[in-house]
């Protein structure tokens, strides 16, 4: 099922997203919702957080548009190490859709989770996956990406989505 999305200024994206106590069916259909509704958005990784659930679980697909899918769940994503060189990607996100901006981050980072089985594992990321997990891991923590560019930017694209929040109708459903 595609849910609605948290969109930027919505205070919900700086709350701190709990840990899955399990991993069972309901989490697993969460999974795949979140998958749905990244497709549909379209994006390459998702929060829960941004569509709603302040749960420690994100999804990402870096598949290209002529490759298979290859979604992939990671629940209660830790970075255990990051590496000392840096990368530079120009991000996005779904919650502030149409802004972009370049972004440094560390280039490796070594991250311990779930996988939508329940079982440990553990990925040695670099390139697009490094800064793709680094981006959603902050959601989880409530940091955006506009929180490591400068104050001046990010200060202006708060502005511009508060403005555009105050002109659109309520996004989420009540209930």
């Amino acid at each position: 099922m595609i849910r609605p999305l948290v969109l930027l200024p919505d205070p919900v994206l700086r709350e701190l997203s709990k840990p899955l106590e399990r991993v069972d069916d309901d989490v697993r259909k969460l999974a795949d919702d979140m998958l749905e509704t990244m497709y549909d958005a379209p994006g390459i990784g998702l929060a829960a957080i941004q569509i709603g659930e302040p749960l420690r679980m994100l999804v990402i697909d870096l598949a290209k548009e002529d490759e298979p899918k290859a979604p992939q769940v990671f629940i209660n994503p830790q970075i255990e190490a990051r590496g000392d060189g840096v990368s530079v990607y120009e991000e996005g996100c779904l919650s502030i859709p149409d802004y972009y901006a370049e972004v440094q981050r560390p280039d490796t980072v070594s991250v311990r989770y779930l996988d939508r089985d329940g079982t440990e594992r553990t990925v040695e990321a670099d390139g697009l996956l490094a800064t793709c997990l680094q981006h959603e891991i902050d959601h989880l923590n409530g940091v955006l990406f506009i929180d490591h560019i400068s104050k001046l930017k990010r200060d202006m694209v708060v502005r511009k989505f508060k403005k555009l929040a105050r002109e659109r109708p309520p996004s989420r459903l009540a209930g």
